[in-house]
């Protein structure tokens, strides 16, 4: 099988985002061809190069997501009309969307968090819009191919008048009505990036158009290539989100103080977005029921949604989950980013409630702070352990030191991620905010009981194998450890279940057998048919016969040889006596290979 492999920022850079994931993927899949089309990310990345790449990636095609520079295609007058009207229709579209942006009209001030992005997204419009959405983007991709680019009339001062009208017709949004020329400019450029991979010409027969999946490693802007070898070729196409692009735009806007209406027109264009890609995948898959519940609400039909949790490697955590004791029977282990929405405070006001119950215990804090806000975080921490206690060298429970540590992975006391875990009676999670929680499945690997907060994919994936706490609640935090913390043997028990389960859903084989499932269920369905041509460009009828793959003795050496006599002895098969005719066999013709992007194209 031939799988078209698109990725935005990630694959097969070597700073690139989910390319771990990718690489396993590719690197597991021996038996399929895989295409890679990249969007980089930045010049740095490019720079930096790509990973080893397995024999199985038998081409790479990159295009620059970041870069300003213009195609240099002037349109003409036919072309320019056509754009106009095609671009207008997009923002009428994206005015006229009911969903708000969080924060925006509609949004109430008391909503936050999840709550209000569910609900901004939950509105949708009426589904001629979303066909008014879908006409206009392909009429700029069918415009975009036969005129060689679009990223000039993107710019354009065209754009920015369609944008405006619409902002003003009748029927547009509150937010929209109220935008300004640095709004619609800001806009404009938003969508200008967002839409380069419509001038891309990776449609064709020598590529997606040959591939019989096109895989996309996220959704949004990034499946867009995807998205068109679909409309252009018919190629099927499967998504794969384990963090939903919707959700992550509402989230920065909301975090970087996007104007009202920019954020207003932004959010409708990546909600109708994310509503076509999901129309048009034959297979959307998320790593956990929270990315399902957006992409549901999203438009995304649930008879096609399937879940696989993303593979993590067990091997280097095998020797700790194989000795499930703890170094120390009084250690609580927290390791992670350091940021935030970890909310650290909490836990240890929670360590100083597991203090008065257990006054040997102990509290190792693992991990390097995550940006300037997340160093800042990490000193008020320090401080507040400093403050809560204070070193304790004399009295009738001294340990000679604070109680708490702070430490990075890489120290003396912490040389690998499994020997912080193999130090943990329990492991604590105290997130108020959490998408799939790595650090608690590699704790499961190594057989640890675990204590978390109720955020993100927790519950999911802990299934009963650990203690479950609400969020900022440290005195829940602190009883659920001490009761660990008094039972080893339930402890014990609960590690052992924690680790069975991970080994059964979380691991990187797991994750490549549901993908060659999934492949083959869509191909399946989806039957893709190239056309072969000769020498001369004339198509080669029968050149891949449906006989010539089906197994029976009508494909053996048999069956060729009767093929050679002519056509009345090739409808007799071996094994007949009595010359009944059985299924007829078409002779095989030259078949030149099909067409393959075999050479890195940078």
């Amino acid at each position: 099988m031939r799988i078209g492999l698109v990725t935005q920022g990630g694959y097969p850079y070597v700073s690139g985002d989910a390319g771990l994931w990718c690489e396993r993927l590719v690197r597991g899949l021996a038996q399929h061809e895989f295409d890679v089309y990249a969007l980089s990310r930045s010049r740095q990345q490019e720079d930096e190069g790509w990973v080893a790449l397995p024999p199985q990636v038998v081409g790479v095609r990159t295009a620059p997501g970041w870069t300003t520079d213009d195609d240099g295609v002037v349109y003409g007058r036919r072309a320019r009309r056509r754009f106009a009207e095609c671009y207008g229709e997009l923002a009428a579209a994206l005015s006229t969307a009911t969903a708000t942006a969080v924060g925006g009209p509609g949004a109430t001030a008391s909503a936050t968090g999840d709550d209000a992005l569910g609900a901004a997204v939950h509105g949708g419009g009426p589904e001629d819009e979303a066909d008014r959405f879908a006409s206009a983007l392909y009429g700029l991709a069918e415009l975009a191919r036969e005129e060689g680019g679009l990223v000039g009339a993107l710019r354009s001062e065209a754009a920015v008048r369609a944008l405006e009208n619409a902002c003003r017709a009748p029927g547009a949004q509150r937010a929209a009505r109220e935008a300004r020329v640095p709004d619609l400019l800001a806009v404009a450029a938003h969508l200008e990036r967002a839409l380069r991979p419509l001038s891309l010409d990776w449609y064709e027969d020598d590529g997606l158009g040959a591939a019989d999946v096109c895989h996309t490693a996220a959704g949004g802007t990034a499946a867009l290539p995807g998205l068109l070898a679909r409309h252009f070729r018919g190629v099927p196409l499967l998504v794969t989100e384990y963090g939903v692009q919707v959700r992550s735009h509402y989230l920065a806007a909301c975090a970087d103080g996007t104007a009202p209406a920019v954020r207003a027109l932004l959010a409708g264009f990546h909600r109708r977005l994310a509503a076509e890609v999901y129309r048009q995948a034959a297979v959307v898959t998320h790593g956990n029921a929270h990315a399902r519940r957006w992409q549901e609400r999203c438009g995304a039909d649930r008879t096609r949604l399937r879940t696989v949790h993303p593979g993590m490697d067990s091997a280097p955590f095998a020797e700790a989950g194989e000795s499930p004791e703890a170094a120390d029977p009084l250690t609580l282990v927290w390791s992670g980013r350091v940021e935030p929405a970890k909310d650290l405070v909490s836990l240890l006001h929670a360590f100083a409630e597991v203090r008065k119950e257990q006054p040997r215990a102990r509290l190792r804090i693992v991990g390097a702070a995550a940006g300037p806000e997340g160093a800042a975080y990490l000193g008020h921490c320090r401080a507040l352990a400093a403050q809560l206690f204070p070193d304790e060298a004399e009295g009738p429970h001294a340990v000679g030191d604070n109680p708490v540590s702070f430490e990075e992975i890489g120290g003396p006391e912490a040389p690998t991620q499994a020997a912080v875990y193999a130090s943990a009676a329990v492991v604590v999670l105290s997130s108020v905010v959490e998408g799939f929680p790595v650090g608690l499945v590699e704790s499961m690997f190594c057989g640890r009981a675990t204590v978390s907060t109720d955020a993100g994919a927790v519950v999911e994936v802990i299934g009963g194998t650990g203690l479950v706490v609400p969020p900022r609640n440290p005195r829940a935090l602190a009883e659920a450890c001490v009761t660990l913390l008094r039972d080893p043997e339930r402890r014990a028990r609960l590690g052992a279940a924690a680790r069975a389960r991970a080994l059964e859903l979380f691991t990187v084989e797991q994750n490549i057998a549901a993908f060659h499932g999934i492949y083959l269920e869509i191909v399946s369905h989806n039957p893709v048919r190239h056309v072969l041509l000769d020498d001369s460009g004339d198509p080669l009828p029968f050149a891949a016969p449906a006989e010539a793959h089906v197994p029976g003795h009508w494909t053996g050496p048999a069956a060729a040889v009767a093929a050679q006599d002519g056509p009345v002895a090739a409808q007799h098969g071996p094994g007949r006596p009595d010359g009944a005719p059985t299924r007829p066999t078409v002779p095989a013709l030259a078949t030149p290979p099909a067409p393959s992007v075999r050479e890195a194209v940078r």
